[in-house]
């Protein structure tokens, strides 16, 4: 009877250990499963005479995915002969299109015909690359050039000025200054002078002084004109490096002359009468 409850007490015992023990890693095992964690258990046997030891193993997670550099831009040219792609499609040096191909193949044909790979589109499926002979290569990177230089233009710069043709002398030379220095800036300047009933000065008198003013760096970009009764406009810029090198000639002559001019009345006037 006694040994009858003493395995009974076993029994139970060692059945509570099991329902303890799926309790605990069920737990676990789903805790790590909604965080998208897999922590497998691993059983380690330091020595064969000794007790088998659980433990857990280091997490691996799957819920996030690994992160690709994104490529950097290659630069327009010839690839040589390392081309990590199997299947090309290859367009020929007069732009027609041969087709997919093989990467040996298309090594074989640029080797026949003296010429190098180029690409043109990698993320396509096949990645496209173009025969292309090395004047052309050189073409088309000047293209390129020209282009990538064109678009990283600065934006155009306009300012406006008003004023009534019966300003004071003083705030004439100050605005005039002020366009001066946008001028210099390369900005555009659009002066704006509305005719004055009691002024006798012209209002297309005060736009020619003022461009003679700043004549060493600006012109015209518009003409003076009036845009509608008793007001006029014109648009100021900087000149061109052809204008200002041929402003400079024609002062550099214009002087000349005068000197010229004033040596020989000196000249005249120092003859015996």
């Amino acid at each position: 009877m006694t040994t009858f409850c003493v395995m009974k007490l076993l029994c139970q015992a060692t059945r509570n250990e099991k329902g303890y023990a799926k309790r605990f890693f069920g737990t676990l095992l789903t805790q790590t499963t909604q965080k998208g964690i897999f922590s497998p258990f691993c059983m380690v046997v330091p020595d064969p005479g000794k007790t088998t030891v659980f433990g857990l193993a280091q997490p691996f997670c799957t819920a996030e995915k690994s992160r690709r550099e994104p490529k950097q831009k290659t630069a327009f040219g010839s690839v040589g002969r390392r081309i990590p792609y199997r299947i090309l499609h290859i367009i020929n040096q007069d732009g027609e299109s041969l087709g997919n191909m093989h990467r040996a193949d298309a090594l074989r044909l640029m080797d026949q015909h003296d010429l190098k790979l180029v690409l043109l589109r990698e993320n396509v499926e096949p990645p496209v690359y173009r025969l292309m002979t090395g004047q052309q290569i050189h073409e088309e990177q000047l293209k390129r050039a020209e282009k990538k230089k064109a678009s990283s233009k600065t934006v155009l710069v306009q300012k406006e000025l008003s004023f009534s043709s019966a300003i004071a002398k003083n705030d004439l030379e100050t605005k005039t200054k002020q366009i001066a220095h946008w001028i210099e800036k390369k900005y555009h300047v659009k002066v704006t002078i509305r005719q004055a009933k009691d002024s006798n000065t012209d209002m297309f008198i005060l736009f020619d002084r003022i461009l003679e003013t700043v004549s060493d760096k600006a012109t015209y970009l518009s003409k003076p004109k009036a845009i509608k009764e008793g007001t006029g406009t014109c648009i100021l810029r900087h000149m061109s490096v052809k204008e200002l090198q041929a402003y400079q000639k024609a002062e550099k002559q214009k002087n000349s002359t005068v000197n010229q001019g004033g040596s020989e009345d000196q000249k005249s006037s120092e003859l015996p009468q």
